[in-house]
């Protein structure tokens, strides 16, 4: 369990969720039709009263789907998952699938290596499909006798499952026992990601999230196929993850978080059980250690790190940025960062450590790009991919940063971006205007912030990666969908924030362009909507949504 600090002592915090049952059937139509999922004139089933038909009604929208002939596949009493001839990772994509459909359904749904058996669903390996169908690629076929998914790899096999998810009723989605028709519409599909990076930032450091709220986030998440989690792990308000020999750090420095409420942080084991949780479901952890601004909680814990010759650095409950700046020149810094990032690597399979690097406003160029140059390269050393935010452009590319997240609405930034991505540095858009969840969505909106704007969901939606910026071809890695706590101190808040743009920027990031149009989406939206609630997950209902 992540530890909570109290004025007491330390206690742990669990999320708040409420869990609302509602029971709502979704009109089948337009059987036998072949299409893609945005090329209708008025969108995806746009004729059937109830909205999309349940074929059509998958966020984010699949490559091609081809609606089939007959009543569909209803899950019985009779009805086994067969996992890829015993391969142990679909095997477990299995399991997984059968753990939440015998929550909702009742039913026994036994996991077995029976490959191919006709009364059930069938997730096979198939190296044979074609290379472009890529690691998260997939196929699903469904008709009267079963549901077959297969994929080159079994990622794909478990994006595939989301998808299967989606084709059955809401109910499908609640912990409890329901009574509901679990058929599966007959149904063709094809699919494969836009992007090879598709992430999620939530920001643990203004507010601390304890371990079970990160994986209900996560979950959230991989329902709509994302496949990065970026936790932001370290600002001015706090420090969240234990490292050896620095105890200060999980003591002061973690101790506060944005308003004056108690902090907390992660202990090796809360950190290990995240990243565990996360490569289940095929979510790739990416930890963030904001450097050399945002630091105001180290500078706390180790005030020797502190060499502006002002006063001695106080825990900052505030959300001002810019006014904290870890020594540049001092060597005790750089022993620092190379302790904490030495740590940090052992503990993160995935490939991308992210240095941060944004709103550094009391350093000259100079002495900030030789900081970025110094610890990136303790990244490398350390084995990992330098990532950071698109402050770092003018380091980044060859040997510097590998990655940069673009989120200013800086004419400057967007060149350095585009000079990095020339040296042949990557770019994930997160541009604050279309991507930042933490905006409002208008005026109104009591939570979030507005510097950047309003996002509707329609902003969120409604924009292309590729052409945001100009861009050397190929140069966009992906998109991320980041989420500023400073006004949100739990999952309910952050789900209103979420729910429904995280899944607008799912599809960004996903479907071909060409598959994609507001007016369609919208519809496929407004479907998620008892899915959330039945799962027990919070969401904002915008007006922009013909929600049923």
């Amino acid at each position: 369990m992540a530890v909570r600090i109290g004025r007491a002592g330390l206690t742990s915090r669990s999320g708040r969720i409420v869990l609302v049952g509602t029971l709502l059937a979704l009109v089948a139509a337009g059987l036998g039709i072949q299409r893609a999922l945005g090329d209708d004139p008025g969108g995806p089933g746009s004729g059937a009263a109830g909205g999309p038909a349940g074929s059509h009604r998958i966020v984010p929208a699949p490559l091609t789907v081809t609606d089939g002939d007959g009543a569909g596949y209803t899950l019985t009493a009779r009805t086994a998952i067969s996992a890829a001839d015993g391969n142990p990772a679909a095997r477990q994509v299995a399991e997984q699938l059968a753990a939440g459909l015998r929550r909702s359904t009742g039913l026994a749904l036994p996991v077995t290596d029976d490959h191919g058996a006709r009364d059930g669903i069938d997730l096979a390996l198939d190296l044979t499909l074609p290379e472009e169908t890529g690691p998260e690629g997939y196929r699903l076929q469904a008709d009267g006798h079963g549901v077959r998914i297969t994929a080159r790899t079994e990622e794909g096999l478990y994006r595939g499952t989301q998808t299967l998810r989606q084709l059955l009723p809401a109910e499908a989605e609640s912990s409890t026992r329901v009574s509901a028709d679990w058929t599966v519409p007959p149904v063709g599909i094809t699919d494969r990601p836009r992007y090879a990076y598709r992430g999620a930032m939530l920001d643990v450091a203004r507010h601390f999230f304890t371990v079970d709220e990160v994986k209900a986030y996560a979950d959230r998440l991989s329902l709509y196929k994302f496949n990065h989690l970026h936790l932001h792990l370290t600002d001015d308000q706090g420090w969240r993850l234990a490292v050896p020999g620095r105890p200060a750090l999980t003591g002061i420095g973690a101790a506060t978080e944005i308003g004056g409420t108690p902090g907390g942080f992660y202990t090796e084991a809360d950190y290990r059980e995240i990243v565990r949780y996360a490569q289940e479901r095929y979510l790739t952890v990416v930890p963030e250690i904001d450097l050399p601004g945002h630091t105001n909680a180290v500078l706390t814990a180790y005030p020797e790190l502190d060499c502006s010759g002002g006063p001695a650095a106080q825990p900052y409950f505030g959300n001002a940025v810019g006014f904290s700046l870890i020594c540049p020149t001092d060597e005790r810094t750089y022993a620092f960062t190379g302790e904490v990032i030495a740590h940090l690597a052992a503990l993160t399979p995935g490939p991308y450590l992210h240095i941060g690097g944004d709103e550094v406003k009391t350093l000259a160029p100079a002495g900030y790009q030789e900081f970025v140059r110094r610890v990136a390269a303790q990244v490398r050393a350390a084995g990992k991919i330098p990532f950071g935010w698109n402050q770092t452009a003018p380091v980044a590319g060859g040997d510097g940063v590998g990655l940069l997240e673009f989120w200013s609405t800086d004419g400057a930034d967007a060149r350095a971006t585009a000079a990095a991505a020339g040296r042949g540095a990557r770019v994930v858009m997160a541009p604050a205007g279309r991507a930042y969840l933490d905006m409002k969505y208008d005026s109104g909106t009591a939570l979030g912030v507005r510097w950047a704007g309003t996002v509707s969901v329609s902003n969120a939606y409604s924009w292309n990666p590729d052409t945001e910026l100009e861009l050397p071809a190929g140069a966009v890695a992906g998109i991320e969908a980041p989420l500023w706590t400073e006004t949100l101190p739990g999952l309910a808040e952050v789900d209103q924030m979420a729910l429904p743009r995280l899944p607008a920027l799912a599809e960004v990031g996903w479907s071909a362009q060409s598959r994609r149009d507001w007016d369609g989406f919208r519809l496929r939206l407004a479907a998620q909507g008892p899915r959330w609630e039945a799962a027990g997950f919070g969401y904002a209902r915008r007006p922009e949504i013909p929600w049923p």
